[in-house]
């Protein structure tokens, strides 16, 4: 089924006294781009998590929010240590100064303890391999549910893709019915024109007919009408096959619109012309609704 490449997807979920909580948006992208936003406890998970929506995901910008709560589990406790590092860089630093200002007053236990990041939360202990295990499953639901939202928005989308493609074809069919008469209507313009200049002399039929053959040749479309039929068939396939198919549509979009484009400069016809623009415009507007699927 064709996806739009916008939807949006939130799971929570408690396993094992963790509360997890999986929000993910896809957005418009020429390619696949994963954007993730995880508690560092998983950064060395987010590999993992990048290949698992790849997985499912061809094409958009993919924005995952991943958090814990682990103030649910009665296992997980907070628990800060000493920032030794950092407490030794200040009281080396302090020294300096005190030297440096000959300043008498000692350097206490209060004064060095009131440094910000003086004390650091301490990281408990969590089996990654259990934690991945759970958050896959909260991830796969999650990914479940913005799948759900984006083939709901391509059914519209490909209903209204149908719509205009319909639009499309009874134009082409009026511009393939109207372009024989074009010939037979030229000739007969060409034919009275020459008598009204040359009076009551006789017609050279034959040059009369070469001059009909020129012209006809120059505005010959039929070429052009076949192929972008042809890519008709090919854009109602993708439709019907779904699938990621946004670059190949948006491809068969640029041929339609070149064959169009070049039935209306070969085209001097009134009716086509009108035609023509019809077709720009719905492919215009198709354009931009396939710049929106996967």
């Amino acid at each position: 089924m064709i996806q739009s490449m916008t939807g949006y997807g939130r799971i929570e979920s408690v396993q094992n006294g963790r509360k997890y909580t999986v929000e993910m948006k896809s957005l418009n992208h020429r390619y696949l781009e994963i954007s993730l936003r995880v508690p560092a406890v998983f950064s060395p998970l987010e590999l993992d998590i990048k290949k698992r929506i790849s997985s499912k995901f061809t094409r958009g910008r993919i924005e995952a929010i991943i958090r814990m709560d682990s103030e649910c589990s009665s296992v997980i406790e907070s628990r800060y240590e000493l920032n030794l590092p950092l407490i030794r860089n200040y009281y080396e630093l302090l020294i300096q100064l005190r030297e440096e200002l000959k300043l008498e007053e000692e350097i206490t236990l209060s004064m060095m303890t009131g440094f910000r990041e003086a004390f650091v939360q301490k990281e408990p202990g969590l089996d990654l391999s259990a934690i991945w295990e759970e958050l896959g499953t909260v991830l796969d639901t999650a990914m479940t549910a913005l799948i759900d939202m984006r083939e709901k928005e391509g059914k519209n989308v490909c209903d209204d893709l149908v719509l205009r493609i319909g639009l499309i074809i009874k134009s082409l069919d009026s511009i393939t019915l109207r372009a024989p008469k074009v010939v037979s209507e030229y000739q007969l313009r060409l034919g009275e024109r020459v008598k009204e200049l040359v009076g009551g002399i006789a017609l050279d039929e034959l040059r009369l007919q070469q001059e009909v053959a020129i012209m006809a040749e120059k505005s010959d479309i039929s070429e052009e009408i076949v192929r972008f039929n042809s890519h008709i068939v090919q854009f109602r396939d993708l439709l019907e096959r779904g699938d990621a198919v946004g670059r190949s549509m948006d491809f068969l979009i640029q041929e339609m619109i070149r064959e169009v484009n070049t039935i209306g400069s070969k085209s001097s016809d009134a009716e086509i012309s009108r035609k023509v623009i019809d077709i720009k415009s719905e492919l215009s507007r198709i354009r931009e609704q396939v710049q929106n699927i996967e």
